[in-house]
């Protein structure tokens, strides 16, 4: 129960997080408007690489490790210190590096040196480590918190579009006080440790390890961003980086699961208990794609509705953007799955990096000629593709450890479902103008519909979710 407990934190926290982009994304589409959306993006695709580099790959790795001795408190201890140590000699070298860029390249300055506030609270990011502890509803309260706080701040001081740097510093500084909020509770958690007993430089390799994947995901994921700033110019980047906010905020629900279950795997398969492990993924894998087929026709069925309704006059256009896009949402579930919820745990760290690097080749690839030929669409098309290279090869990668035919059993029934539910509301969304009450009515119109088809073809989650609330009894 602790496991759907968890789930149901962090769902209902991607839920949060779903809600409170369309107080603040038509708000700052607006306000901001196309070229102040564009800055901050194309800055913080810059910034985010520096943050990378300074996480070093212990979001990964702590939650990973602590997950390993998870209750034993001495050992739990020095693990953290070590691991933290690590990362505060990573920021600061990371903080050092970014001053010279901005030294160097002095357009948009401003709006970059508040950006990289992001570097310093990613030193103080210690939520790997509640993580690893599975202790999920700490984590959910503060970023609710502050989510609510920021919101506010942004609809107090972000008035006009001379405000985009007070913007930026208060997603910048809310993120910063987050981070230091989850710091209160550690001396409950870990003691003191005496520093001569420290051996930080053990942990360098390994997270240097998962860090490369990081650096490779990030490439391909802010690269568009940069790439299209450069080819296709700022206003087509604004277009992208909104459609990609809808799209991630949607698929976050589903990749919930895999915070989830990372610990709880890595754990099992530290007691040597391989056929949990992969029941797990089994299961896992079919939940995320029940709910995932749904989420990402259900955009697509809605887009060219709620576009330009939600985003405002000036991203007319940007519904055909985030149909192209929607299609990751299913492929990142997969890979997720795959991915954070079984090779990582199961210390297969070098499969899982070379598919994300095959990602980041695929999709540099494919951007320069699709987005010479499309512009914004053709970052999207290439984004998929990527993300399906990454997917395919872990497939490969898990192929004598797991059925893969069992994996897709019984998909077919998901995606007949979720078919139908499109054709439905998209044949409403083309014929009527859109507004609240209609938007609410076609979502759970979908969601009636889909689950219908379920109970009707006899789906495979159908049992499971019988199973569940049988145990609950």
């Amino acid at each position: 129960m602790k496991l759907v407990k968890n789930y149901l934190y962090n769902a209902w926290y991607q839920i949060f997080v779903i809600i409170v982009p369309l107080i603040t994304t038509p708000y700052i589409s607006r306000v901001l408007g196309s070229y102040g959306v564009g800055v901050n993006a194309y800055t913080s695709s810059i910034a985010q690489f520096f943050v990378i580099f300074a996480g070093l790959g212990i979001n990964l790795y702590g939650n990973r490790e602590i997950a390993y001795v998870q209750h034993g408190k001495e050992k739990l201890s020095q693990l953290f210190w070590e691991i933290e140590l690590l990362r505060l000699i990573a920021v600061l070298i990371g903080c050092a590096i970014f001053g010279t860029y901005l030294l160097t390249n002095p357009k948009y300055e401003m709006a970059l040196l508040l950006q990289g506030g992001l570097i310093i609270s990613t030193g103080l990011d210690i939520s790997w480590l509640f993580m690893g502890q599975e202790d999920f509803k700490r984590i959910v309260l503060k970023n609710a918190i502050v989510k609510i706080v920021s919101v506010i701040l942004i609809l107090i001081f972000v008035r006009h579009a001379t405000d985009l740097n007070r913007y930026i510093f208060i997603i910048s500084g809310s993120t910063l006080i987050g981070n230091l909020t989850l710091w209160s509770p550690l001396r409950h958690l870990v003691s003191p440790v005496p520093v001569s007993s420290l051996k930080i430089w053990r942990h360098l390799k390994p997270a240097l390890l998962l860090l490369i994947p990081q650096i490779a995901s990030q490439i391909y994921l802010v690269l568009n961003k940069t790439m299209l700033g450069q080819m296709a110019g700022i206003t087509a980047t604004g277009f992208f980086d909104n459609s990609d906010k809808i799209i991630k905020l949607i698929l976050s629900l589903v990749t919930a699961t895999g915070t989830v279950m990372l610990p709880r795997v890595a754990a099992t398969f530290n007691q040597g208990n391989q056929k949990k492990v992969v029941a797990y993924l089994y299961n896992t894998f079919d939940f995320v794609t029940a709910l995932s087929v749904p989420l990402f026709l259900g955009i697509a069925a809605i887009a060219s509705g709620v576009a330009p309704f939600f985003l405002g006059s000036d991203f007319t256009g940007i519904d055909k953007i985030i149909m192209l896009e929607s299609p990751v949402i299913l492929i990142i579930a997969w890979s997720n799955v795959l991915g954070v919820q079984y090779l990582l745990p199961t210390k297969q760290n070098k499969c899982y990096t070379i598919s994300v690097i095959i990602g980041a080749v695929v999709n540099i690839s494919c951007n320069i000629p699709l987005i010479s030929l499309m512009g914004t669409g053709g970052a999207c098309v290439a984004t998929v593709i990527a993300e399906l290279s990454i997917m395919v090869f872990q497939l490969w990668c898990v192929r004598s450890e797991v059925q893969i035919r069992t994996l897709f059993n019984g998909n077919w029934k998901y995606w007949l479902s979720g078919l139908i539910m499109f054709g439905f509301i998209y044949s409403i969304t083309t014929h009527v103008t859109v507004t609240i009450p209609i938007l609410i009515g076609e979502i759970l119109l979908g969601i009636v519909t889909y689950t219908l088809g379920l109970l009707v073809l006899h789906a495979p989650i159908n049992t499971k979710v019988w199973q569940l609330l049988a145990s609950k009894k």
